[in-house]
């Protein structure tokens, strides 16, 4: 079981040990996405949503979510993170409207962030699909993907466009 970093010598799951591993600033980006009706896209930006302004309260609840991810996320490592930054860009195709979600985490540590920023961005396509669901219950959500991050023993990595 030693390829398996996740398991111990009996095959049962572990958190893997990082002390020994160096700290380095860390960096990781996800992209997250949800694709919207017009009418909703038209209150989401007139911040005429009932349940209130639905970019602000997301954005929270992504930070949140990054902040908790050690929680849910049975071997991930708590982390003291540095910075979370989520941002939101419209983009409209024939049909749809779709809000594309960036989450940065940052920090410096002995491991990485990326599933700090894959959480962020989830939660806060979760949250704006529940501030929504009452008037569209068809909004999709995804993909949800690693688009960057910097820092540690494995180097950087950067999605191909």
């Amino acid at each position: 079981m030693g390829e398996f970093t996740h398991f111990n010598q009996e095959g049962r799951a572990k958190m893997v040990d990082i002390s020994e591993k160096t700290e380095t600033a860390r960096i990781a980006v996800a992209l997250s996405s949800i694709k919207v009706s017009e009418e909703v896209y038209e209150k989401i930006t007139k911040q005429e949503i009932k349940k209130g302004d639905v970019l602000a309260v997301s954005q929270v609840a992504g930070i949140m979510a990054a902040k908790k991810t050690a929680d849910i996320i049975p071997m991930c490592h708590p982390i003291m993170l540095k910075g979370v930054d989520i941002s939101f860009q419209w983009e409209k195709d024939a049909e749809d409207f779709q809000l594309i979600i960036s989450a940065t985490v940052k920090t410096v540590g002995s491991t990485g962030v990326e599933m700090e920023a894959l959480t962020a961005a989830s939660v806060t396509a979760l949250t704006i699909y529940d501030m929504c669901k009452s008037m569209d219950k068809g909004m999709v959500i995804g993909p949800t993907y690693l688009v960057e991050k910097s820092g540690g023993k494995s180097g950087d990595y950067k999605r191909e466009q």
